[in-house]
């Protein structure tokens, strides 16, 4: 999940403009289905993914027969797109109502189809929702302005951190007391900075908004309607940043659009600290062999980022009650389970909390990170919300490159940053 399934994809407004121009309107006010879904489960419904054909087909197929077994009369129809340009596919069968009736998307492509009233509140056509997967996945799906949550939380990822021992010790710092929080982190990385004359680093990031939001600063307002982190907090954690930055603790190059980037760095050994899903220190053994057996990982400071796929359902469905029942059976602890083994991802179930494959390690450090990453999901959030754009994203980053390198004061960059954002958010 750490690219086309972690990373946000964000919705074009072109996209949303033409579903607007369609007749729908945005209907972003509080309504939802409260009652629970109810029917006979059978006939014909379509289930579409994101990119699983060819090499989850065998997995699919045996997912998909097996509902038919348990519930005859049912036929599913799999529909798979590619990566490239998924959002506006999704888009464009909302537009032309050909939704299927189960779909896999992420939050940030939820929203815009559960403001236009298309997709099923499955927590008011699901009773047993909330005791059968996570709360940080199911929060997913809830939306600022809206009541109910808009899609079964279906894979789910989160960050580690990764230290290199090696380093670390070379400088004079202890692998076993790791920093819990950025105070740590900066004076450890001052100890990394004099100790090496410069020629290594424990910092190597940039702060963002999932920063801001871990040191309690309230990133949006409630109805969802403006942002909200131009707080004195938000000003007093990025002047912590450029402080460290003056005092040389990150890379001169780390505001920069040609910076190489914290993970590369970390692989090429060059720098301590870097933070991954719970799969890291697996992929790293190929990048680096040599580097992947002197890294130790950490939970992830503060409250860890969550990274979800989920399954939602179309209102106009025609079969409803089938199609709650596939995203049910798709997501359930068992099939997850099945296709965790097959890839790099976690399982959205409480049940999935007993399982020994994901809970516990087998000795070795990359056995240990996917313990840590599965325990993390139990407090995992959203940290950043989903009506954050890239347009947003680079308003930010510019706003808060400018108060670390020092040509913006932190509060006059998060007021402008702000600013900007909130028109977009009205555009």
């Amino acid at each position: 999940m750490r690219r086309s399934h972690r990373v946000r994809l964000t919705v074009t407004a072109l996209a949303l403009s033409t579903l607007a121009g369609c007749g729908l309107g945005d209907n972003s006010g509080t309504a939802t289905d409260s009652a629970a879904v109810t029917g006979e489960v059978k006939g014909k419904v379509s289930i579409q993914t994101w990119a699983l054909k060819p090499k989850f087909t065998t997995y699919m197929d045996g997912v998909i027969a097996a509902f038919e077994k348990k519930y005859p009369g049912t036929e599913v129809e799999w529909l798979d797109q590619p990566g490239d340009g998924y959002s506006d596919k999704v888009l464009s069968q909302a537009a032309g109502g050909s939704l299927p009736d189960v779909v896999n998307l992420p939050p940030d492509f939820a929203l815009p189809l559960a403001k236009q009233n298309m997709l099923l509140d499955v927590a008011g056509a699901d009773p047993k929702l909330t005791e059968d997967y996570v709360k940080g996945g199911i929060d997913a799906y809830r939306f600022a302005g809206r009541t109910g949550a808009y899609g079964y939380p279906w894979y789910l990822n989160t960050d580690v951190n990764y230290w290199n021992s090696e380093l670390l010790t070379k400088y004079g710092l202890d692998p076993k007391k790791v920093p819990a929080g950025l105070d740590e982190l900066i004076a450890q990385a001052r100890t990394v900075k004099e100790k090496s004359g410069g020629a290594a680093y424990l910092m190597s990031r940039k702060p963002g908004l999932g920063d801001l939001a871990n040191a309690g600063v309230k990133i949006m307002a409630e109805d969802g309607k403006s942002f909200t982190y131009n707080t004195p907090e938000a000003a007093a954690l990025l002047d912590k940043y450029v402080a460290a930055f003056k005092e040389g603790l990150l890379p001169k190059d780390v505001l920069t659009e040609t910076y190489a980037g914290n993970a590369k760095l970390f692989n090429a050994g060059t720098v301590a600290w870097t933070t991954g899903g719970g799969n890291y220190i697996t992929s790293l053994a190929t990048d680096n062999p040599t580097l992947a057996p002197k890294v130790v990982p950490s939970a992830a400071m503060g409250t860890p980022p969550l990274y979800v796929q989920g399954l939602s359902v179309a209102k106009g469905s025609k079969n409803p009650a089938t199609a709650v029942a596939l995203a049910r059976w798709v997501t359930n602890a068992e099939n997850q389970a099945a296709f965790a083994h097959l890839t790099s991802i976690f399982p959205s179930t409480k049940a999935s909390a007993g399982d020994a494959f994901f809970s516990k390690s087998d000795g070795s450090n990359a056995g240990d990170a996917k313990v840590i990453a599965f325990n993390s999901l139990a407090k995992a959030q959203m940290l950043q919300p989903v009506q954050v754009n890239d347009a947003m994203s680079t308003i930010v980053n510019q706003q808060i490159a400018l108060a670390i390198s020092g040509q913006s004061g932190s509060k006059q960059a998060l007021d402008t940053a702000v600013e900007r954002c909130n028109q977009l958010l009205k555009d």
